[in-house]
């Protein structure tokens, strides 16, 4: 049993690691407590630092507080590293809600800004939480997204509306982006997409882009949208200089599959426990996949 949570000096630690050996640290997020156990009993097995994410609206859902409680129990029950972010944040006051409920990361996202509002907005929270690191002695990291990957983490038929190559990140834009506003960790667009694709695994990305991004810049790189890409891309990008994979759809679409799949053949059942297993069962088989292979 620990008795301390990891504090962002070990996690930012860890990201360079794991980043200088040539593997990726796992992003998940939760929208429940069962979904959080079986994101950090696979972890645990694996012997693997993982990082659970939480969108505002999963925030909304268990609410702020509740969650950072759920992974501070989870790592003094659980023999392995949990950090918290707060993913995809999309206004400073959301930003400063997080930070002060004790979030050890979190993503400014206003990649659908025009980029001079987008830089503004990050830099304005960047400026904040330094102040606050300074005031409280906790160091949060904060990590922002350029280009546009689409916003819904769901089942899609096409690409979201402006997605599209010309929303790439460039090098340039990168090393602008990153200097301007002084972020800790940065997410490019590279072919990723929110969500997956029904009638198809996601569109390649773009391996070159990423590496002469990788080259550019000197902050560890995060691949958001990563369900449905192909493992042979997700390699790739890991080898290009990607330090973390965010996977949410894919271990969503588990867990429901999982649920279905008890009340198809308990139709009768109202229990919650029984269902939830099962879709912590299939949910896992995900996780598991995903933590090996970002480790290879």
């Amino acid at each position: 049993m620990k008795s301390l949570v990891p504090q962002s000096e070990v996690y930012f630690e860890m990201i360079h690691e794991y980043k200088q050996a040539g593997k990726a640290i796992a992003h998940f997020n939760i929208s429940n407590l069962d979904q959080a156990r079986a994101i950090v009993e696979v972890a645990e097995e694996l012997g693997q630092p993982v990082i659970i994410g939480a969108s505002e609206g999963e925030r909304n859902y268990m609410g702020v507080d509740m969650i950072r409680k759920i992974v501070d129990e989870l790592n003094e029950e659980y023999n392995v590293a949990v950090f918290l972010n707060a993913d995809h944040t999309y206004s400073f006051n959301k930003v400063v809600e997080v930070v002060e409920a004790g979030y050890d990361s979190v993503i400014v996202d206003g990649a659908k800004l025009p980029y001079e509002e987008n830089v503004a907005l990050v830099k304005k929270c960047v400026d904040y939480v330094r102040n606050y690191e300074a005031k409280t002695g906790k160091k949060v990291l904060v990590e922002a997204e350029l280009g546009y990957i689409g916003q819904s983490s769901s089942l899609n038929e096409s690409l979201p509306e402006g997605v599209s190559e010309e929303n790439l990140t460039t090098k340039e834009q990168a090393k602008d982006f990153i200097l301007r506003t002084g972020i800790d960790m940065f997410a490019p667009a590279i072919g990723n997409v929110h969500g997956m694709l029904i009638n198809a695994v996601e569109p390649a990305l773009h391996i070159d882009r990423l590496s002469d991004i990788s080259r550019a810049v000197d902050v560890p790189l995060v691949l958001h949208g990563a369900s449905g890409n192909t493992d042979e891309d997700l390699i790739k990008a890991i080898d290009a200089g990607i330090a973390i994979v965010h996977i949410n759809t894919e271990i969503r679409k588990a867990f429901r599959d999982g649920e279905k799949e008890y009340m198809d053949e308990n139709p009768l059942e109202v229990a919650p426990y029984k269902f939830g297993k099962m879709g912590q069962e299939e949910m896992s088989k995900v996780v598991r996949s995903k933590m090996e292979l970002y480790s290879k």
